[in-house]
């Protein structure tokens, strides 16, 4: 995947995640425990966005630092998760 792949990705699941909190203004999603699935999917979205910039983090550095970004691999998402910010 390379970098316009992946921007492409993140733009793509940035965009259902702005679907699913708009629908949950007037829905209540805070209050959702799973009825319909949007709380998981919104914290599926956010480890994978938290993944897909991760790895656009790896490829600018392999190609700041003159390596092939094309080197650089997905983290598993419980790592990426477990990163201080």
């Amino acid at each position: 995947m390379d970098e316009q792949d992946l921007l492409e990705r993140i733009q793509s699941l940035v965009e259902e995640e702005h679907r699913l909190r708009d629908a949950a203004v007037g829905g209540g999603i805070e209050d959702d425990v799973d009825g319909d699935g949007s709380r998981a999917r919104l914290a599926q979205l956010e480890a994978q966005l938290d993944q897909c910039w991760d790895l656009l983090r790896q490829r600018r550095a392999k190609k700041h630092a003159g390596e092939n970004p094309d080197d650089a691999e997905p983290r598993p998402i419980s790592e990426v998760e477990g990163y201080r910010q």
